[in-house]
This record gives structure tokens, sequence and C-alpha cells, in this order.
């Protein structure tokens, strides 16, 4: 009986290290089916996580596969830049030594052009020693040179999300200043590359954007979050009225505020979302309140609808 031959790979970011599983079994088909969509779990039994590098201190918030090449990552430190791998995370190289802030908060291959990479600068991960950035930087060299196109003072970035039809239409979740008020902080939109700017969905000088995404199957349809937060050498402040999950179903240009049907009343706080690849209908968001449960599925039966129900 002929047999099948699996190899698996993933990577992971942990404490600003990488690690890579990598296994390679060989199965006989078993007698009993497994349903169309299903995992058989007993592959992934001899699977182990072991540590690749690269060696450095330090934490890591944002990684970024690129599509159709599995064995391409990059990945961004909070204080150690951006570094990419082309052969499933063997060898890592740096790619930010020349420019002038080391803090990564997000980071965004270009779908359409692989080349054509964004950087957000700034940890929104607010700890009491949280290092700065200085706005988005991009690439259209797919890495070796980088330019900063603005958001300067945006200070922390939550995320950044590229238009998967078009490499120009950026939308960037912007947290703003970590100890104070400052003005340029909220969902912010580009619709050429970089060089032009528009805050499109804000609430005041204390709350910023902290997530975005596209509905993978419909990037017309976006999700964002706002928080009101505030880090003191000596306190942090997570919620307020500012704070809210927000629906756009026109690439980021409009918003609505999601409210009611299932969602938590009162203050909220950090908010952050999914979307599900295999059903545009399920939305997850985890949410910060006083007196609800952290994680929720909002359960939309129509996309043109606005009621939804929570599951």
């Amino acid at each position: 009986m002929s047999t099948l031959r699996f190899r698996f790979t993933a990577l992971a970011i942990l404490a600003g290290f990488v690690f890579i599983c990598s296994v390679s079994l060989a199965v006989t088909p078993s007698p009993s089916l497994t349903p169309a969509g299903a995992i058989d779990e007993k592959l992934f039994k001899g699977i182990q996580w072991r540590q690749i590098g690269p060696f450095r201190g330090g934490r890591a918030l944002a990684i970024e596969g690129v599509p159709g090449e599995p064995d391409a990552y990059y990945f961004g430190a909070v204080a150690g830049g951006v570094w990419k791998t082309t052969d499933g995370g063997a060898n890592w190289t740096p790619l930010f030594d020349k420019e002038p802030i080391s803090s990564i908060g997000a980071i965004a291959v270009a779908p359409s052009d692989h080349n054509v990479i964004y950087a957000g600068t700034g940890e929104a991960a607010i700890r009491g020693n949280t290092t700065y950035g200085t706005g988005v930087f991009k690439s259209i060299d797919g890495g070796k040179t980088w330019q900063n196109v603005g958001l300067k003072d945006s200070r922390q970035i939550g995320a950044l999300i590229v238009d998967p039809r078009n490499a120009d239409v950026v939308l960037v979740a912007a947290f703003g200043h970590t100890f104070g008020p400052n003005q340029e902080r909220g969902i912010f939109r580009t619709a050429d590359g970089g060089k032009t700017w528009t805050k499109v969905l804000s609430k005041d000088e204390n709350t910023g954007g902290i997530d975005v995404i596209f509905d993978p199957h419909n990037p017309n349809i976006v999700f964002a979050s706002l928080w009101q937060a505030r880090r003191q050498p000596w306190f942090f402040s997570s919620g307020g009225p500012g704070s809210g999950l927000y629906r756009s179903e026109d690439n980021g240009v409009t918003w609505k505020h999601l409210e009611g049907n299932g969602l938590p009343d009162g203050i909220l706080g950090k908010i952050g979302i999914a979307v599900s690849g295999a059903d545009s209908n399920r939305v997850y968001a985890i949410i910060e309140a006083k007196a609800w449960r952290s994680s929720r599925s909002l359960d939309r039966s129509n996309e043109s609808k606005s009621n939804r129900e929570c599951k």
C-alpha cells in the first residue's frame, strides 16, 4: 500500500525569538474517512517547537508571511527593527539597521506586489518602558531600502494593512502618544502609497486606533477599533468613552459604530478583531469590558444587514 508523506512548517514569534516546527510523517491511510475540511490530529503528534533565532533579547509584536512564498517571512521587533528570512527561518537578515528608529509595531507586505512593504514604527503594547516610533516606513525593493512616508507624530502603531488589490491603499491604526494627548491618532488611510494621509476615523486627543483588519473575501469591508488609554510611570489607565468597535463598507473611507446586539455595554477598553477566512459572516472580537466575557463571535447572517447577533 502506498504511503502519503507530509511536511509541516510553522513559524511563531515569542519573546523576541522565532521558533520553527518541522516534521515529516509517513502515514498509512486509515480505513475510517476523515470528514471533508477536518484535520486528522494524529498527524501533528510528533511535532515539537525548537528555537532557531535570531538570538536577540526583547519582544516582537509583528510578523508577516508572503502569499505564495511559504519560506519567506518578515518580523518586527519592538526594539530591534525589521528582519527577513527566505529559507523558512533557518537564516535571518536584519533590514532596518540603517534607519533612525528601531521599534516596530506593525508590518505588512502588499499582496499585489511583494516588493512593497510597510512598517509602522512604535509598539502599541504600552508598557512603562515602551519605545516610540516616528511613523510609517515603506520599502519598494523587498526591504533593501526604506523611506519614511508620514504619520511621524503617531508614536505608537497598533496595526497596518494593505489592500490586496492595490499596494498604494493602506490603513493604519495609530495609537498616538502613550504618556499624553496628541492629535495624530486614530485610523488613517492613504490611496497614493503614503504621499498623503487622511484621518478617516477618530474620537479625541486621548483615544487612538489599536486594530484594523480587512474581510479576507471582500476588502471593501473593514473592521477597526479605537482604544482610550494612558500610561504614566506610576499608573496605567485602560478604557473610556472613546473606545469602540467600527465597521466600514467602502474600504475604510467612512465608518459605522457597532454597539448593542450582544456587544457589551458601558465603558470599553482594548479591542482586537479577526474575520474568519472560511466564512466572512463570522467575526471575532476580544473586548476588554468591566463585566463581560473577554471574547465574542459576531455572527452576521448577511453583509448588507446592519443588525447582528452575538454567539
